[in-house]
């Protein structure tokens, strides 16, 4: 296979990327829709996880973003096909009021049931956390629970599992500028604690945070800024308390992103590597979570939206993704991190 050659060219402070074609890079082994019709126009924010019975994903979908008829969608990958896309939560307060419903999160802990988070509510500013279990893998779901005023679980990406079984939700808030937070629970979502806001919203303003570790114990968060630049805070204490936070040199064009740690200790960050649009939409390696190489490139068309990508790597070793692709419909990807033939990445002010 041809080594992944990427050119790039910073131009007005974006990063601007031209892949070859997805068959020659190296890494990328499957790149399928999740499903080809369904029973809505569009569709947003996908999250994935992997249970004892194989993937699964959801998303919200409706008429559009914000709209009462948007609820949260399910479809699990089963005998090598995704299956038809069912609602297994919406926002029907009363017979005749109905809020819409937004960022699934799906999580499968250690041990106890497959966990969906979601938000319900008019907008970000005024929206509550909810919760359902499945204890046959997203089969059935449990009747939704309304999360703890001042808890809104993790806020679009994934939390972890610490080595003590609490989870570590990371989360954000919109109400009061956008400052992101941190959630945490001893009791696989029964009941909860969190920090206060890591910044102030004003010189920074950030949400929907993913979290890295680091091999000195350390934890990484970074994700999506007002400032064209993902941010970063660290943790020295499990994420009880977090570093000022900073901008990175990665572009952020005010777009959703994620990241994982692999089990080999590196770091992959899925994100629109420009200040502006949301295309394309690449993958990012890095060692040490502060210098990132170019790995390859998911989507680059003009003009169109690739976006809110969700990371994890299965038990197998390989890593799997999904993302918003053109509002339409849920792209999922494969790959094997092993095959990934990294490039420098360069950057407005310099190279990496």
């Amino acid at each position: 296979m041809k080594p992944l050659i990427v050119p790039f060219l910073v131009l007005a402070g974006c990063l601007l990327v031209t892949p070859l074609r997805a068959a020659e890079q190296p890494g990328l082994l499957k790149s399928e829709f999740i499903y080809e019709t369904a029973p809505f126009p569009s569709c947003h924010a996908s999250t994935i996880a992997e249970t004892k019975a194989g993937l699964i994903a959801a998303w919200f979908g409706g008429t559009d973003e914000k709209e009462p008829d948007v609820g949260i969608w399910v479809s699990r990958y089963e005998s090598g096909h995704w299956t038809a896309p069912v609602e297994a939560a919406n926002g029907v307060a009363s017979p005749t009021k109905r809020y819409p419903t937004w960022n699934p999160v799906l999580f499968q802990p250690k041990t106890g049931p497959l966990l969906l988070f979601y938000k319900v509510g008019p907008n970000p500013d005024r929206w509550w956390g909810m919760l359902l279990t499945s204890a046959d893998a997203g089969k059935t779901w449990s009747q939704p629970r309304r999360l703890p005023d001042g808890i809104v679980g993790p806020i679009k990406n994934k939390p972890v599992q610490l080595a003590n079984g609490e989870l570590l939700s990371p989360s954000s808030s919109e109400d009061v500028g956008w400052r992101v937070h941190f959630e945490r629970s001893s009791d696989l979502g029964q009941t909860w604690t969190a920090t206060p806001p890591v910044n102030d919203g004003k010189k920074i303003g950030t949400i929907q945070p993913s979290i890295l570790f680091h091999a000195d114990g350390q934890l990484q968060a970074l994700g999506r800024t007002r400032q064209g630049r993902i941010f970063e805070t660290w943790s020295a204490d499990e994420g009880r308390t977090w570093s000022e936070m900073t901008l990175t040199d990665l572009p952020n064009p005010n777009a959703g992103t994620d990241a994982v740690t692999l089990k080999d200790g590196r770091h992959l960050l899925i994100y629109n590597p420009v200040t502006k649009g949301r295309s394309p939409l690449a993958l990012a390696a890095s060692s040490d979570g502060k210098v990132w190489s170019a790995a390859l490139i998911l989507e680059n068309e003009p003009g169109k939206e690739f976006s809110y990508p969700a990371i994890i790597q299965t038990r197998d070793g390989l890593v799997h993704l999904t993302y918003t692709w053109k509002r339409q419909r849920i792209k999922h990807a494969v790959i094997d991190p092993e095959k990934l033939q990294l490039q420098p990445l360069k950057v407005e002010n310099g190279a990496q």
